[in-house]
């Protein structure tokens, strides 16, 4: 009897500890899943709040890009009403369309803005056989291989000519509708520079730029209308493309109209020198009313900043349009 009670005895001390530790495996189990639950939701959490301030500061950014496009306006009404004064105070100078880097701050942030006359690019529509080395100046001192720049300048020709007749280095339907994604060319004008990247040899990197590297589209425009290039608005690498131009003429250009506008050309003859026959049908010193604004937002002393370009047409009675705008967009310094 007593045998018995005392195996019974060791039996309930067997099924009690096994009890107890399926009990601790459960706990430890539950404790595991609820500390899991608590990494993923403050994981969660702060990918949220990361998100969260992320977007704010974008969209930080943006306004004050957009606000930067805005002054930029204002200051080409300022210019139109004041480029002719011949006292102006410091401070109060205008600004000027070749390009060159302004910056503003606006509460916490900052914003780098630039114009650009459209007549100081390369009208990719005005481009024919008779003016084309223009366009094949400019690809190659942008360091685009030659063997390119023939491809391409033909290809962008026969693009936009009416006809199916392939110019030499050219393409037409017979390259674009072999193609995986087969299209047609578009013979006929150019609607937008992005347009470009269907033409035949022009890549992305090619267009838009790498790294520091600009992209061609900064330097060629649809919206001038004329073949010949305003030397008051002109890039050094638009300058570079006109034939006759040397380094050291465009940087004579550069550094005159620092201190005012070029009225004509007789007012430069001196420093275009004996090349002036060889430029003078592709160069001018009238401006347009169209130009291209590129803006950067800036929050605090961020690095990186929200880009803007757009494209404005500056009319009567202090009135404007926009022809092109995009946001964001990627700008190049």
């Amino acid at each position: 009897m007593v045998k018995n009670d005392m195996d019974k005895s060791k039996i309930n001390t067997k099924t009690i500890a096994s009890q107890n530790g399926i009990a601790l495996l459960m706990v430890l189990w539950v404790l595991t899943i609820l500390m899991v639950i608590a990494l993923s939701f403050s994981s969660m959490t702060r990918t949220e709040t990361y998100s969260t301030l992320s977007f704010k500061e974008g969209a930080e950014k943006k306004f004050i890009a957009e606000a930067g496009i805005e002054r930029t306006i204002m200051e080409l009404f300022y210019r139109i009403q004041n480029i002719n004064m011949k006292a102006i105070l410091e401070g109060s100078e205008v600004w000027k369309i070749d390009g060159t880097s302004y910056n503003g701050q606006i509460g916490e942030g900052n914003y780098s803005v630039r114009i650009t006359d459209e007549s100081g690019k390369v009208d990719i529509n005005i481009i024919t056989d008779a003016n084309s080395d223009f366009l094949r100046n400019l690809f190659k001192n942008l360091g685009i291989p030659e063997d390119e720049v023939n491809v391409i300048v033909d290809c962008i020709l026969d693009w936009k000519d009416p006809d199916d007749l392939l110019h030499l280095n050219g393409a037409e339907d017979d390259y674009y509708m072999s193609l995986p994604n087969p299209y047609k060319p578009k013979n006929a004008n150019f609607d937008t520079l992005e347009e470009l990247i269907m033409v035949k040899g022009i890549t992305q990197e090619m267009l838009y730029g790498k790294g520091e590297q600009r992209g061609i589209i900064d330097f060629l425009t649809i919206n001038s209308g004329r073949s010949q290039i305003n030397l008051n608005a002109a890039p050094k690498e638009v300058l570079m493309a006109i034939p006759g131009m040397t380094p050291e003429i465009a940087d004579a250009i550069i550094n005159y109209r620092q201190d005012k506008e070029i009225k004509n050309i007789a007012e430069i003859q001196t420093i275009l020198g004996a090349n002036y026959s060889l430029m003078s049908s592709y160069i001018t010193t009238a401006g347009s009313n169209t130009f291209t604004i590129d803006s950067i937002g800036y929050k605090e002393s961020g690095k990186a900043g929200f880009g803007i370009r757009a494209g404005v047409i500056i009319e009567g009675n202090n009135e404007y349009r926009y022809f092109y705008y995009k946001s964001p967009a990627i700008i190049r310094q």
